[in-house]
C-alpha cells in the first residue's frame, strides 16, 4: 500500500484518530505561505463532502485559508503574500514636510560638537518644545502632530542630540 493510499484510509475514517490530528497539525505547522494552503486544501480534498466543515471542527484550521488553497490548486496561479505592506507606517507617510519642518526649527539654535570629535549636533531645545513650534510655526493641527517621542525618534534619526553643549574647558597643567 503507497502512503497516498495509506493517507486517503486515515482520512476516510468518520473521526479522525488523535495521531492523523496531530500529523497533519504538525506538517501544517512546518509549512509556509502557499505550500501550507495548498497542502490544507488537498487534506480537505481527501476528506471528501464536507471537508472544509471537517477540518474547521476537528483541526482547528480557518476555511477562508482553505477556499484560498483550492483557488489556487484550480486556477494554477499561486498568491503572493504582502508581508511587507502590513504594519504601522512611519510619520513621514502621513506629513511628507515632517522631517524638513523639524529641520528648520532646530538647525537655527543648533550647534556642533565643540571638541570636533563627531559630527553629531547638538541642540538645546526640547522635543516638547519642537512639537509647540511646529503648531504654532508650521500651522500643525493639535490632532495631526506627532507625539513628543516620535519627533524625539525623527530627532534622532537626523542626527540631532537634544541636550546643551558643554564648553570645551582648558586641560589643567
Amino acid at each position: 500500500m503507497s502512503d497516498h493510499e495509506h493517507t486517503l484510509n486515515l482520512l476516510a475514517i468518520d473521526e479522525l484518530s488523535l495521531e492523523t490530528k496531530a500529523f497533519l497539525n504538525e506538517t501544517r505547522a512546518k509549512l509556509k505561505g502557499h505550500e501550507r494552503r495548498q497542502f490544507m486544501a488537498r487534506v480537505v480534498s481527501l476528506l471528501g463532502r464536507g471537508g472544509q466543515l471537517r477540518a474547521e471542527k476537528e483541526l482547528g484550521w480557518d476555511r477562508k485559508t482553505i477556499i484560498k488553497g483550492t483557488k489556487e490548486i484550480n486556477s494554477g496561479i499561486t498568491c503572493i503574500d504582502n508581508f511587507f505592506g502590513r504594519g504601522r507606517k512611519p510619520a513621514e507617510a502621513y506629513l511628507p514636510n515632517l522631517l524638513d519642518d523639524i529641520q528648520s526649527i532646530v538647525n537655527p539654535v543648533s550647534q556642533a560638537d565643540p571638541t570636533f570629535r563627531t559630527t553629531n549636533l547638538y541642540s538645546p531645545i526640547t522635543a516638547k518644545e519642537v512639537q509647540r513650534r511646529l503648531i504654532e510655526d508650521k500651522g500643525y493641527l493639535l490632532d495631526t502632530v506627532p507625539a513628543r517621542r516620535t519627533i524625539s525618534d525623527k530627532l534622532n534619526q537626523l542626527g540631532i542630540k537634544l541636550r546643551k553643549v558643554s564648553k570645551c574647558r582648558p586641560k589643567k597643567k
